[in-house]
């Protein structure tokens, strides 16, 4: 009978793609063992195995064997301090710091290395005993005792290195070891001939020798491969604090009743059945039940909708969410790991550690470039053994093979990139958080859409008025703000704030008083003004007349929320309120579509509201009313199919999706626990941004696809050379100076060819992108197959009027529209031969007034 055990490791001591893979490979190898995932960023590795088989021992057993450090991972506890301890005991916060002390020395090193070998090149003066041909064996010392310390600080690379050549997997770091050993091996070399030389008084073999050491190519190469490892490192490190922040979520105290009396416990405490009192402005502790009390409360950490939901006794409540307003009991149903915010901290765990490594292009060159320079080397330098020439003749063409193909340029090839594009990135407001992230984007064949806070605005606004027969809209909206503005109700600060925006006078009120689940009422020149829902209007005996129902029936399909507002006996008019779209999310939707991106809105709303927004955008797959969980379920689905996703979000409850996503992208002003989950941060929040980091990423892969042909290119040219193949029929044999030099300049050029991302523009490459709304447009006939306009509309004051415009010309055939409600314009574009009569008449029909027209085909 199998048991089935899900165990997540540490995994220390990997540094490559290629290290994660000989992990997983061996690990794959231990009887019992049904599926291994690697995580070579968070240094982790999840393992499903059958435990009559299979047991921690040996799983760690396979992965010491393979030659890297396994640890079971500790448990994560349901308390802050549990994840305060988890992140200071982080293998990938500790490494970061020893690789920063590594560099830090590394250069302290590396300076006067530099000065001495290249100072007399320079003209720069040296001590009287490092200089002259009577010193060359000092001087070479020299360079080799400050050479000695740089490889005994960055040994990790020997050790790993020489390693996987004895398992006959290459990785990066063979190559770095490969490289810099030869180049101080050759040094030394050089040291014994000078001092042959001194010896046997033949100056001309100290001179030989003498400027012909290439001890500082090897401290360079060690140095500058550091500085990318630190800064990787350094995104290892940040990985836990997602984790932490979701944590601290939750209180560390609850307010417990029992035997009669309010007792403050730890949450650890809590058992289910427990009594819970929530006082307004606190968090809600664990998941249960309320059981008395009336109170609006802020699930937005969970369902991510920024409206609160009004709980009344008998309504669910969920750990981590605020009581905004209200007193309440709750009886504890779910404590400890079973809460909800208990499960989005393991599935943000599981999903980030279940992320396929990417395998890096150098790392798979390498497995084939190593043995093969290698064996270049050793072949070469045996046929001249062979063809009888001198044992220092054979020697240096296999040095100048190894040297040249030292891997400084290889190492820069990658990094150089990820640095510019990143470092642009941020100057557009875009932040990779680290260099997976904008190497995967590019291969993103899906954007899934957060509604709330990503494509809307994030917060209620007044979308329309419409007061009844005899009564004006400021009086509507006077009465309904001073109704409302004791309230502090979200909704109802909409329309405080769609008052004073007016500059609308606020009548004094006074008997406040808040119906559950109805509405508020306040008496105004003493009358009773109520303001609330259907319900409330109904229960107290007041009709809304045929014409007022039909417009509250038609803003609740399109996913707003309509407000009776009533005066005595007498309903004054309706008031609705929505989450209104960003002004920028019809265009960033074309933008992604134009991108050959699927696009797709994924929200914790109910369906009407979902497609009533993703109508006003473009978006044509909705999935509604799924919470956290069922949106990580979602992503999981698409990449299921083989489909590359990338989820954009900015609430708590979408770090799970975010951090299964092949990319994650948060949006700044979203919480700091989507930030954190995410691989790229978006500072503007704009979700035009979205295009433009995926513009950017393809931009820099192809970047350092450039740089690894120029890596290589003299490699590929200088080995034959240095292999002596020329040499017997023109006489042609490279010199490892000359192999030096060929190394530094594929390194300018890689540098070189990094920077030019500086100058990226993502404007100007939008393949088939669509006029701003407000742009104007002079041609006034339509003389393609394809038609573009922008009109100018008046009579437009609300997201009601928008939706109603955006609605007349979407059922034009063939034609798209997006209104851009503060400019007062339409943005239309479409295949239709549609003439400006047309459009005209279209929203004349729909009760607005057309200023002009312009029309451009293509």
């Amino acid at each position: 009978m199998e048991l089935q055990m899900k165990e997540k490791y540490t995994v220390t001591g990997m540094t490559c793609s290629a290290c994660s893979a000989h992990v997983e490979k061996a690990t794959r190898k231990v009887s019992g063992v049904r599926d291994v995932s690697v995580n070579l960023l968070q240094n982790s590795m999840t393992v499903d195995y059958d435990e009559t088989e299979a047991s921690p021992d040996t799983i760690i057993k396979a992965v010491t064997g393979a030659g890297y450090g396994a640890a079971v991972a500790g448990k994560t506890g349901g308390q802050a301090s549990a994840a305060q301890a988890s992140r200071t005991k982080d293998p990938a916060v500790q490494e970061a710091r020893n690789m920063k002390n590594r560099l830090i020395w590394s250069i302290v090193f590396l300076v006067p290395l530099m000065y001495v070998a290249m100072g007399p090149m320079a003209g720069l003066p040296l001590p009287a005993f490092l200089t002259g041909l009577e010193n060359g064996v000092t001087f070479g010392m020299v360079q080799l005792l400050l050479t000695l310390p740089i490889m005994y600080l960055n040994r990790r690379y020997y050790e790993k290195g020489f390693k996987s050549l004895a398992k006959g997997a290459p990785t990066m770091d063979a190559l770095i070891a490969i490289g810099s050993s030869a180049a101080v091996i050759y040094g030394i070399y050089g040291i014994i001939q000078m001092g042959r030389g001194l010896a046997m008084q033949d100056f001309a073999l100290v001179h030989q020798y003498h400027m012909d050491m290439y001890f500082e190519s090897a401290g360079t190469i060690l140095t500058l491969i550091t500085v990318g490892k630190y800064l990787e490192s350094r995104s290892k490190g940040k990985t836990s604090e997602a984790i932490g922040r979701l944590m601290d979520l939750t209180p560390k105290t609850a307010v417990v009743e029992r035997n009669g009396e309010e007792q403050e416990i730890s949450v650890a405490e809590v058992v289910p059945g427990d009594i819970l009192i929530v006082k307004p402005g606190s968090r809600i502790p664990v998941d249960g039940v309320v059981t008395e009390g009336f109170a609006a409360v802020d699930e937005s950490a969970i369902t991510g909708e920024s409206i609160p939901s009004e709980k009344t006794p008998g309504s669910p409540v969920t750990g981590a969410t605020v009581n905004t307003s209200g007193f309440m009991k709750i009886r504890a149903t779910r404590v400890g790991e079973d809460t909800t915010i208990a499960q989005i901290i393991r599935l943000v765990e599981e999903a980030g550690a279940s992320k396929a490594p990417i395998a890096r292009l150098a790392d798979r060159v390498s497995a084939v470039f190593v043995p093969v320079v290698i064996a270049i080397a050793v072949i070469a330098t045996v046929v001249w053994l062979i063809l009888g020439y001198p044992v220092n003749f054979a020697l240096s063409i296999g040095i100048a093979v190894l040297v040249i193909s030292c891997p400084c340029a290889l190492g820069l090839a990658t990094p150089t990139a990820i640095m510019v594009g990143t470092g642009k990135g941020a100057e557009m407001g875009i932040l990779f958080r680290n260099a997976e992230s904008i190497e995967t984007a590019h291969t993103v064949g899906a954007a899934i859409l957060d509604k709330t806070g990503t494509v809307t605005q994030g917060k209620p606004s007044v979308t329309g008025v419409y007061p009844a027969t005899g009564t004006s809209e400021e009086e509507l909206l006077s009465l309904a703000a001073a109704a409302e503005k004791p309230s502090e109700h979200p909704l109802g600060n909409a329309i405080v704030e769609k008052a004073a925006a007016m500059n609308i006078t606020l009548l004094p009120a006074s008997g406040f008083e808040q119906v559950p689940g109805r509405g508020i009422r306040v008496i105004i020149r003493n009358e009773t003004v109520m303001a609330g829902n259907a319900k409330m209007l109904a229960e107290a005996g007041i009709a809304a007349g045929a014409e007022l129902e039909k417009l509250a029936r038609d803003a609740a399909a399109q996913g707003q929320t309509p407000l009776y507002i009533a005066w005595g006996n007498s309903l004054l008019g309706i008031v609705t309120v929505a989450d209104t779209v960003k002004s920028d999310s019809p265009e960033a939707v074309r933008e992604l579509r134009d991108l050959g991106l699927d696009v797709i809105l994924l929200t914790g709303d109910n369906e009407a509201t979902a497609r009533a927004i993703a109508g006003q955008v473009g978006i044509d797959t909705v999935i509604a009313g799924v919470l956290p969980q069922g949106k990580e379920q979602e992503v999981r689905k698409q990449q299921e199919s083989g489909t590359k996703v990338a989820m954009v979000g900015d609430g708590i409850n979408d770090a799970p999706a975010l951090a299964r996503a092949d990319v994650g992208i948060a949006l700044g002003a979203g919480t700091d626990i989507a930030i954190e989950s995410a691989d790229i941060v978006l500072m503007k929040s704009s979700l035009r941004d979205v295009a433009a980091a995926i513009k950017l990423s393809r931009a820099t892969i192809r970047n350092i696809k450039q740089n690894l042909f120029w890596a290589f290119f003299y490699n590929i040219l200088g080995i034959p050379l240095a292999a002596g193949v020329f040499y017997s029929i023109l006489g042609w044999k490279l010199n490892p100076m000359f192999a030096a030099a060929a190394m530094s300049l594929s390194s300018v050029f890689v540098v070189t060819n990094a920077l030019r991302l500086r100058f990226f523009n993502p404007e100007k490459k939008y393949p088939g992108k669509q006029n701003k709304p407000g742009s104007t447009i002079s041609t006034k006939t339509n003389g393609g197959t394809e038609m573009k306009a922008t009109m100018k509309i008046s009579g437009m004051s609300c997201g009601h009027c928008k939706n109603r415009v955006e609605q007349a010309l979407n059922g034009i055939p063939g034609i798209q529209a997006s209104v851009d409600l503060d400019s007062g314009t339409a943005s239309v574009t479409g295949t239709a031969a549609v003439d400006a009569d047309t459009l005209t008449k279209t929203v004349t029909d729909a009760g607005y007034t057309v200023e002009s027209v312009d029309i451009s085909g293509s």
